[in-house]
């Protein structure tokens, strides 16, 4: 059942590559390989891996901001790979929405047994999303571009997270506590006027002239809702 599963591994240190490289060939995987977060980006929509292992300590983009953009894009699992083992280091990882957090130096078969479960949870699919249309908006997630009515919205990357998960939720009622989650990462740690706060936001610059206009309703005691 493996060997068509892809894992695309994410390190600048060739050497660790080559490492994960033999461990997941030898466990059945097909392996794709990435040395920078620019060309995993690349990557993911070229051919959509099955699982993504993400090294933290990258030049230029580094894993956390990789991982950033993934989300954008992708629901796959990720699996953190760093040196740094403090809590926080953890939490952050976690937070921003990976999947698992393994600290370097790694154990090889606890490695490919977390690789395993995630895959087994996952079901080994998991989609891109390159782009998104409706009646009122259009998004395109490669480039982080949102047009309304042939205007282009420039919006904040926390904006951009809530309004993909609106679109991607449409007719749904998604409470605070939801969005918390979906866009923030943390249903506990950020205050929820936050969300009252950034739909606002949102909604004045999908329609600056008249933002109640904006398709996000509010469902008083319930959460938003994105008409479409």
């Amino acid at each position: 059942m493996n060997a068509r599963l892809r894992v695309l591994v994410v390190d600048d240190d060739d050497d660790i590559r080559q490492l994960l490289r033999e461990l997941l060939q030898r466990a059945g995987y097909d392996v794709d390989e990435a040395s920078d977060g620019r060309t995993a980006l690349r990557r993911l929509f070229e051919s959509p891996p099955a699982l993504v292992i993400l090294d933290v300590s990258m030049p230029e983009m580094d894993g956390y901001q990789t991982l950033e953009r993934i989300r954008d894009l992708s629901d796959v699992p990720v699996i953190m790979l760093t040196a740094r083992t403090q809590e926080l280091e953890k939490v952050r990882g976690l937070s921003s929405g990976a999947d698992d957090y393994v600290a370097k130096p790694f154990g090889r078969q606890e490695l490919l047994a977390r690789v395993q479960a995630l895959l087994r949870r996952s079901g080994g699919k998991a989609e891109v999303h390159e782009t998104y249309a409706d009646d009122f908006a259009q998004i395109d997630y490669a480039q982080r571009r949102v047009t309304v009515g042939g205007r282009e919205v420039q919006l904040t990357p926390l904006e951009f997270k809530l309004l993909s998960a609106f679109v991607q939720n449409p007719n749904q009622v998604l409470s605070r506590d939801q969005l918390l989650e979906l866009v923030w990462g943390d249903p506990y740690g950020v205050s929820g006027d936050q969300v009252k706060l950034y739909v606002g936001y949102l909604r004045k610059k999908l329609v600056p002239d008249a933002p109640d206009a904006a398709p996000i309703e509010t469902v008083r005691g319930f959460g938003y809702r994105y008409r479409r």
